[in-house]
């Protein structure tokens, strides 16, 4: 499974995110969006829309942290 998300710094959401991955040992990629101008091009292109987090789990896009429906996308009860 690869899940990567795009996030700024100073995001309360995206923070929530990555703790949510780091408690259920789940690996992920990080890409801030504030300062890699490359990546969010490739959010917006993914999405049409500015906001964070975009988490994308195998090519699957939440945008913002729903902690359910991420957890049915990567098979965590919650």
């Amino acid at each position: 499974m690869k899940i990567m998300i795009y996030s700024t710094p100073s995001c309360t959401f995206c923070v929530m995110a990555k703790e949510f991955f780091k408690e259920n040992n789940l690996p992920f990629e990080e890409y801030n969006v504030a300062s890699d101008l490359e990546k969010r091009k490739e959010m917006v292109q993914k999405t049409g829309q500015m906001g964070v987090p975009v988490i994308d789990i195998d090519g699957s896009v939440v945008i913002g942290f729903d902690k359910g429906i991420i957890a049915k996308k990567v098979g965590i009860k919650i």
